[in-house]
This record gives C-alpha cells, structure tokens and sequence, in this order.
C-alpha cells in the first residue's frame, strides 16, 4: 500500500499519513504477514490498534478514485507531546476566539479533540484505562446530549406557549370588544324601555285622571238627580192641604 504525508491539521488528536486501500485487498493478508513474522510486539501492537480503531475510527476518503484510509496514530506519547497539546489548545482556543465562559460550540469541540487525544494516548500505554476513559467520554456526551434535547424541549415548549398565550391575549381583547358592544347595546335597550315605561307611566295618570273626572261628574249627576226625583217624590207624597 502506498503512502503520502498528509499531515491532519484540523483536529488535536494525533494522526499516521495516509495511506492507499487496495480496492480488493484481502483482510487477513496482514495477519498471515504478522504469523509469519512470530513478532509478540507486532500483536500487541496490532492488539492496541485495532482498539484504538474501536475508539478513534479511521477516516476514509476516495481522491482520483482511490482510496485512503488514515488511522490515528500508535506511537506513544512523551512529556513534551502533551505539553505541545496543551500548547495547541489554548493557540486553537484563541484562533477560533472560543468563549472562556458560556455555552460555545467551538470551545465543547476543541476540549473534546483534546480528551480524545488523551484518551489515545492513555490507551497505547494501557488499554484497559483507554477504554475505561471511552466510558467516562460517551457518558458525558450522552449526559450533554440529553441536556441539549431537555433545553429544545424546553424552548418549544416555551415557544408554544408563549404563542398560545399571545392568541389568548388577542382572543381575549376581542372578547372584551364583543361584551363592549353587548353593553352599548343593553344601555341603548334600557334606554329605550325607561322612555317607553315612563310613557306608559304618563298615558296611564292621564287615564286614571280622565276616569277619575269622569267619575266625579257621575256621581255628582247622580247626587243630583237623586235630589230631583227625592223632591219630586216629596212633592207627590205631601198631603194637598
């Protein structure tokens, strides 16, 4: 297979170049190659990479039709590469003017190629504490993820009921406008029904005045043909002297 340097300058976490896939490149090639060396390091090696493999999956990318695979590297780290990785966070830190404080997507991505680079490291020298740190790194990214949908929730929801609460407000003031309306329209109905009750009230004394004149006159023409036909009844009554 061959072989280019391509050196991977978007992530913290170390790379090998490069290399060219064979498109019908049989699988257990390498294997027979490694029985055949009967080299214990090479399987501990092979061991290492294939979990590394497991945690830190190769890229693969076709290019003039070929394709290249690149894995992250196997070579151990020293002192000096983690004080140069310490290095490269914080100049990637300030290059990409990441947020000291905060919710920032840009400094989340950084500190996780950073834990991801360690975890590399940590796992070529002992496995075991390589994949216990992959457990503590997928734990914290399913405890984020699932704050981020918590937080969405919790945004729609909100969002929702703020419009809810908004068309409530306006289903209200049409309401309010719709009972003021009904009131203008009840005070112009008492309105109406006052003038018409105090006609009524009027027509009605004029009425009771009217049988009441009409009445006394009654009674007085009777008073006074009663008197008539009293006196006449007298009249009739009385001896002729």
């Amino acid at each position: 297979m061959a072989e280019r340097l391509l050196v991977t300058t978007n992530t913290l976490v170390k790379y090998d170049n490069p290399i060219l896939v064979t498109r019908h490149e049989q699988s257990t090639s390498s294997e027979t190659d490694e029985v055949k060396k009967g080299v214990l390091q090479v399987e501990v090696k092979r061991e290492t990479e294939e979990i590394l493999n497991t945690i830190l999956p190769p890229k693969e990318w076709e290019e003039d039709d070929q394709l290249w695979r690149q894995q992250v590297s196997t070579t151990p780290a020293t002192r000096l590469d983690v004080v140069n990785l310490q290095e490269q966070l914080d100049m990637r830190l300030q290059q990409r003017q990441a947020r000291e404080t905060g919710i920032c997507p840009v400094r989340r991505e950084l500190y996780t190629q950073c834990f991801d680079e360690i975890i590399r490291q940590v796992t070529i020298n002992c496995a075991e504490r390589g994949l216990l740190l992959l457990r503590v790194r997928d734990e914290m990214r399913m405890t984020i993820e699932a704050y981020q949908a918590l937080y969405c929730s919790s945004v729609a929801f909100g969002m929702r009921k703020a419009l809810q609460a908004e068309q409530g407000k306006s289903d209200l003031f049409q309401e309010v406008d719709i009972l003021k309306n009904e009131k203008l329209d009840l005070e112009h109905q008492i309105t109406e029904l006052k003038q018409r009750a105090e006609q009524a009230d009027r027509r009605a004394a004029e009425t009771r005045l009217a049988e009441e004149r009409k009445h006394t006159e009654e009674i007085a023409f009777l008073k006074k043909t009663n008197l008539q036909l009293k006196t006449q009844l007298e009249g009739i009554i009385a001896p002729k002297k």
